[in-house]
C-alpha cells in the first residue's frame, strides 16, 4: 500500500467497529491471507485494490468469503535507523 502512504514494519491501528465502506483501507482475510487493501464496492461484487503496481486488484464474487477485519484509521512509522 505504498501509494497510501503504507509501508512495509508500520503498524496499523485499525477500528472493527466502522463499516467499511466504498475507499476505504481495510485490512482483509481473503483465501487464507490477511491483506491491506482499498474496498471498491459495486453491486454484484468487491474489489481489493492495491496502492501498489505491482500487484493486482483482488475480486472478489461468487463463493469466495471475504473477511473484512477492520478498516485502517492510522499508521504508525518507526523513525529509528536499523
Amino acid at each position: 500500500m505504498e501509494g497510501a502512504g503504507l509501508y512495509d514494519g508500520d503498524l496499523l491501528i485499525i477500528d472493527r467497529s466502522i463499516e467499511p465502506c466504498d475507499g476505504c483501507i481495510a485490512v482483509c482475510f481473503v483465501e487464507g491471507e490477511f491483506t491491506v487493501k482499498r474496498i471498491k464496492k459495486e453491486k454484484e461484487k468487491v474489489t481489493l485494490l492495491p496502492e501498489n503496481p505491482n500487484y493486482k486488484p483482488i475480486v472478489i464474487e461468487g463463493d469466495t468469503i471475504l473477511v473484512i477485519w477492520g478498516v485502517v484509521t492510522y499508521s504508525i512509522k518507526n523513525h529509528q535507523k536499523k
